[in-house]
């Protein structure tokens, strides 16, 4: 017979009933009321996830818990360490997209990515900042296009590419398509500016900007000059990839830079090929991110396969995610979706997105 003295003394074996603010037994149905130790929407799955596995172990499959999980209240004090910096007007949320090394595929998922958030309705704008390696005209078809002037209320600003609906930036709109772009740190960050702060972005309910992989000065640049709302990781299986992500996630967890990581998404997770769509071949490793996300207490955005039509699609400037009724389609629009969950989390429990400011002089640590 389940009682509530059982429920009871069952809270303290697992130790949780600091946890439990109320409870009641009924029949075989059980309902807990609990608040999770942490804002972050993956710490309340893993509760959710550990309670059920607890009792169904201690009472039975035939018991059915009924959770209800709320965030922890957030200190009303202000963060001392994000400092307040200049928005940008009409850009609801900036979202860097990042990774560890190159060759993982980060400028093909942030294309993906944008035009998964256009079809799903919102309005996109895409910043190629790989000044180095700029692939947004190539991947969304806009090679040779050249941003024209506008009048906006007396200010001379550049209209972005548009294309499948996501308006885009990029060095590669600038210089020629065989023309090496040989520029120091200041010169590269200037560039980077002028297409965030002197484009015609208009109203754009997220800014997607594709970094160059690794940490350096461009990554500083972006994050002095932009209130960067998140970001995501994007990172292959392998060891050798997975490695590098820590170095990325540290940098955005730095006390002066506070910029929280929405989540990681692992990309060439396996390989499928056409003609078998059912098979899986792990070519780089198995679950790699899942393991490293769990570690360091980031959820998982997506797992996105390792597809033919996805690099062909990249070449002729027609993002894979278009192509409709596909699973890689479906894939990105279930990552696109984890993405957008995490932010609004992120934006619930967090205070308002806010630039830093950083001393890159020779010797000087990051400063607020």
């Amino acid at each position: 017979m389940l009682t509530k003295s059982k429920v009871q003394d069952f809270l303290k074996e697992i130790e949780v009933e600091d946890l439990v603010s109320n409870f009641q037994v009924m029949g075989d149905d059980i309902y807990i009321d609990m608040t999770a130790h942490s804002p972050a929407m993956h710490e309340k799955k893993k509760l959710e996830v550990a309670m059920k596995q607890a009792f169904a172990s201690e009472f039975g499959e035939h018991v059915n818990l009924k959770l209800k999980i709320t965030s922890p209240e957030l200190p009303a004090t202000p963060v001392t360490n994000e400092i307040k910096g200049k928005q940008i007007a009409g850009i609801q949320n900036i979202i860097a997209i990042a990774s560890g090394k190159g060759g993982v595929g980060k400028s093909t998922v942030a294309a993906n990515l944008a035009v998964t958030l256009a079809k799903m309705g919102f309005k996109v704008g895409l910043l190629d900042a790989d000044i180095y390696g700029p692939s947004v005209p190539t991947m969304l078809d806009t090679e040779g296009q050249k941003p024209i002037s506008v009048e906006v209320n007396g200010r001379n600003l550049m209209k972005p590419i548009e294309n499948y609906g996501v308006k885009m930036l990029s060095i590669g709109y600038f210089s020629g398509a065989n023309q090496a772009v040989v520029w120091r740190g200041p010169m590269a960050s200037k560039a980077l500016n002028q297409m965030i702060r002197d484009a015609d972005w208009g109203e754009l309910d997220f800014l997607l900007i594709d970094l160059p992989p690794g940490t350096g000065d461009i990554h500083l640049s972006i994050i002095q000059e932009v209130p960067v709302t998140g970001a995501v990781i994007v990172s292959t299986p392998q060891h050798v990839a997975l490695a590098d992500v820590r170095k990325g996630i540290a940098m955005f967890n730095m006390e002066s830079i506070n910029i929280p990581v929405l989540g990681l998404i692992e990309n060439m997770a396996y390989f499928t090929p056409e003609e078998l769509p059912e098979n899986k071949y792990y070519i780089f490793g198995k679950q790699g991110a899942q393991f490293m996300a769990e570690d360091l207490g980031i959820p998982v955005l997506g797992e996105i396969p390792l597809i033919q039509s996805i690099r062909e699609a990249g070449d002729v400037g027609r993002p894979a995610a278009l192509q409709e009724n596909s699973t890689i389609s479906e894939i990105y629009v279930k990552t696109a979706q984890n993405m957008v969950e995490s932010l609004v989390e992120r934006n619930k429990n967090l205070p308002a997105t806010e630039a830093v400011k950083i001393t890159t002089m020779a010797g000087c640590s990051p400063k607020k």
